[in-house]
């Protein structure tokens, strides 16, 4: 079956509305280097059946739950999402909703992202949140340039601990504008080392990751104080795991500037890595150099209520110089989403879930701990936890169908045989004693 709907007759017309004789003549203003001269090397056509069959032989050769079991966070969890939140996203007037052009006909729309605004700035403690961005690793990077324009200055120091991956977009996004990184190492402990930031001047904004890509909680006052001896730099606390503020006192707390991170864990599916949620907020002072959009509530001429885009600063609205960045849309769905979640948990269930992830990660992290594994960092964690593993276990491990964490080598070459594990309440019991049974075994 082809895949291309234009006959033969179709693009021979449209060629010749163009002037062009052929494919060829359309094609040729492309180097000759940047042209593929033989056919794709594909497989034959396989039947609807074979290629069910193939895709069964390739998911095969994954390590992915029942059959495995996974201990992976790092900035993805596994978390369980009540049905209602699946059905309800299902519905055809959320699940096709468009971008919210027109608020006459987008009333539905723009009430759930300003739910979700209402939501987020509540979890964070925070006094604008906007309608959401792509993912954590860009919703850090456009906080850290929104501190730029607010404060004109060209400098920012970002923690180690950060999740490499947030400061590897950090560093795309940086490296054609010239502005410099200072990179805040990480300290015995596992938390940022800020001690010699008094000697670093006219810094734009101080970034900390809280709970870190260790799962350790920041001195997040500590900082605040460090970032606070300069009253012109921003504080921007990430974060990869929001459910953590169910139970820890959240950044806002703690005076920050800008809050921003990964809100996958909030009712969004893993999906093999995507897509995203990223949760942004800051003062109201800063709104008008926050990126993205923002819903804000108003009255019609009658006295009824609406819903309207009352911030949109980006280049198709405004003149590109003024834009606050490019992003194109928000992550309306994923949004949604999570703002379905935190209503269906409330205050007290929210709250009473995160304490189930501390718990059991405690659990684990203490019988690991008894089984001869290493706990390196001292600092509190939440649902993730650094271990050092005896040589050659993890692999050991791993063909028992048993992934032991993330391996920290790659990151960070100092902690070679260290692995991330993660714990959410949708491990069991038995699996958390079989994992320290084979540890000790």
């Amino acid at each position: 079956m082809r895949y291309l709907p234009h006959t033969e007759q179709d693009v021979a017309a449209m060629l010749e509305v163009i002037g062009v004789k052929d494919l060829d003549e359309l094609f040729a203003p492309i180097p000759d280097g940047c042209r593929r001269k033989e056919p794709l090397n594909l497989p034959p056509p396989l039947s609807e059946w074979e290629l069910d069959k193939y895709m069964d032989k390739l998911a095969a050769d994954m390590a992915v739950a029942p059959e495995y079991r996974l201990f992976l966070g790092a900035g993805s969890y596994d978390h369980h999402i009540p049905e209602v939140v699946k059905q309800l996203l299902l519905r055809g007037e959320i699940f096709t909703a468009y971008t919210p052009y027109q608020p006459e006909v987008s009333q539905g729309t723009l009430q759930g992202i300003y739910e979700y605004q209402t939501l987020i700035t509540r979890l964070l403690n925070m006094e604008v949140a906007n309608a959401s961005m792509y993912d954590g690793a860009s919703a850090l990077a456009e906080a850290l340039l929104m501190a730029i324009r607010v404060t004109r200055r060209k400098k920012i120091a970002i923690s180690e601990a950060i999740h490499p991956h947030y400061r590897q977009v950090v560093e795309t996004y940086f490296g054609p504008t010239g502005y410099e990184i200072v990179l805040l190492p990480a300290g015995a402990d596992g938390r940022t080392v800020t001690d010699n930031l008094p000697e670093i001047s006219e810094l734009a904004a101080v970034a900390v990751q809280s709970p870190n890509f260790f799962g350790c909680l920041e001195d997040l006052a500590a900082v605040a104080k460090a970032v606070r001896r300069d009253t012109k730099t921003l504080l921007v606390t990430a974060f990869s795991e929001p459910l953590a503020f169910g139970l820890y006192k959240p950044p806002g707390s703690f005076g920050a500037d800008i809050v921003c991170g990964e809100g996958q864990s909030l009712g969004n599916a893993r999906s093999f890595g995507g897509p995203g949620l990223g949760i942004f907020a800051t003062r109201k002072k800063y709104m008008r150099t926050m990126p993205g959009r923002l819903v804000g509530k108003t009255v019609d001429r009658e006295g009824r209520r609406g819903f309207v885009l009352t911030l949109s600063t980006r280049e198709q609205h405004i003149r590109r110089e003024k834009a606050t960045s490019n992003i194109c849309s928000n992550q309306g769905l994923c949004a949604t989403a999570a703002a379905m979640y935190m209503a269906c948990l409330g205050g007290s269930g929210f709250a009473g879930l995160a304490r189930l992830n501390y718990d059991k990660a405690e659990y684990l992290k203490a019988a690991l701990k008894k089984a001869g594994a290493e706990i390196p960092f001292s600092a509190p964690t939440f649902n993730e936890f650094v271990v050092r593993l005896p040589a050659g276990t993890y692999r050991r491990l791993l063909k028992n169908k048993i992934v032991a964490g993330l391996p920290l080598e790659p990151y960070y070459p100092d902690l070679a045989g260290h692995y991330l594990v993660c714990v959410t309440e949708t491990a069991g019991r038995d699996d958390l004693d079989l994992l320290a049974k084979e540890v000790q075994s």
